[in-house]
């Protein structure tokens, strides 16, 4: 049975678990869910172009507010007439509120009520960045889904440090409402067309806190929900616990997102919790170092046994790569120094994750979800290198 709200609507559920199909819509057209979103953290996804992104039928991608604000420049984009012109971007983007990356460099922040004071990486010139100003850049960027800044407690932390990190989190997402419901005339919820702000839940891996975090977000009644501090270091059986918790908890007419996962078997496991969107660097980071998905599991393509392999790098790949070129040959490449060894990859693993998502939507619409998903797991967990 179908339902749907202004932005969101889910299309099929797959009785046995939490698994659904949905489907998001954007001011660039609908996404279909799950999905995984490449992550084109500076306007890029790395070493692809927007058209090896449209041939694979992507349909969302990922930007960063922190890289961007500080390199190209914000009015540099505006100028150009947002971030889809700017990088020649027809589908959806989800832009990060930035806050991830501010609460990484601990040395180079200071936080205090009002936001975060940080150093550029880039140059070391001293900025500020609040909830209102990351709601202000995504905007001007032209960012289909808006997220709250938020305070990422790492990976361990304290109970009580997560209840701060949580606590802060909560005024930050109100100040991010007010301030995009100020300054999104444009929007239009009533059609399904507008953009859409997504709150962030925080909470470490303390179940009481992660309760906690998700009820105070609830009452704001954002269209959809991340749920943010996982795959930080914590064991998968935490990551579990915790996304199975949040599932439960957050409603089921609007679009979850876990934040910063994409090995295939957890897009598995996480959308079998009730997930419907996911990002993740490891497709380009894994290709770039020469780690590729197949079907039988990961392999470094750079290791001595591919010298002279002449197959495909995954034989039950149809992906443009493995349709054309060898192992042999990308180990060649790697070996050689070459920077089209880091495309290739990275354009086979990107699609892998493409295709898999795909895969996962017709078995629950077929009704054969958990069938596919052993299946996949069972393959592609012992074979590898």
């Amino acid at each position: 049975m179908t339902t749907k709200t202004q932005s969101f609507e889910v299309l099929a559920r797959w009785a046995d678990t939490k698994a659904r199909t949905g489907r998001i819509h954007t001011p660039h057209g609908f996404v279909d869910t799950p999905v995984f979103a490449p992550v084109g953290t500076q306007g890029s996804v790395k070493t692809l172009l927007s058209e090896d992104l449209e041939r694979l039928n992507t349909q969302l991608i990922l930007g960063n507010t922190y890289h961007l604000y500080l390199r190209p420049g914000v009015e540099i984009i505006k100028k150009a007439g947002g971030l889809h012109r700017f990088m020649s971007w027809n589908g959806a983007i989800l832009t990060d509120s930035g806050g991830y990356q501010v609460f990484s460099m601990e040395s180079l922040r200071r936080i205090s009520e009002e936001g975060v004071e940080f150093r550029s990486h880039i140059d070391g010139s001293l900025h500020f960045l609040s909830p209102e100003k990351a709601i202000e850049i995504q905007l001007a960027l032209g960012s289909d889904i808006v997220m709250c800044f938020d305070e990422c407690a790492p990976y361990p932390c304290t109970e009580e440090h997560a209840k701060r990190a949580l606590e802060t989190t909560t005024r930050w997402a109100k100040r991010c409402k007010e301030a995009f419901d100020k300054n999104e005339p444009l929007s239009q919820p009533e059609t399904g067309r507008g953009r859409l702000l997504y709150g962030i839940t925080q909470g470490s891996i303390f179940p009481v806190l992660r309760k906690e975090s998700t009820e105070q977000l609830l009452e704001l009644d954002f269209p959809g929900y991340a749920i943010g501090g996982l795959s930080v270091g914590e064991p998968q059986a935490a990551m579990h616990e915790m996304i199975a918790l949040s599932t439960e908890l957050l409603p089921e007419d609007k679009p979850r997102y876990l934040m910063g996962v994409g090995t295939p078997e957890d897009l598995w496991e996480a959308v079998g919790m009730g997930i419907d969107q996911f990002d993740c660097v490891l497709p380009t980071r894994n290709g770039r170092n020469g780690q590729l998905f197949t079907s039988v599991g990961k392999i470094n393509i750079k290791n001595a046994p591919y010298k002279e392999d002449l197959t495909p790098p995954d034989p039950a790949c149809d992906c443009e790569v493995c349709a054309r070129y060898s192992r042999a040959y990308l180990h060649h490449l790697f070996r050689s120094g070459e920077l089209s060894a880091l495309r290739l990859a990275s354009l086979h693993n990107v699609s892998f994750l493409i295709k898999l998502m795909r895969k996962i939507r017709l078995s629950i619409t077929a009704g054969t979800f958990l069938q596919e998903k052993n299946k996949f797991i069972q393959t592609y967990s012992g074979q590898g290198d």
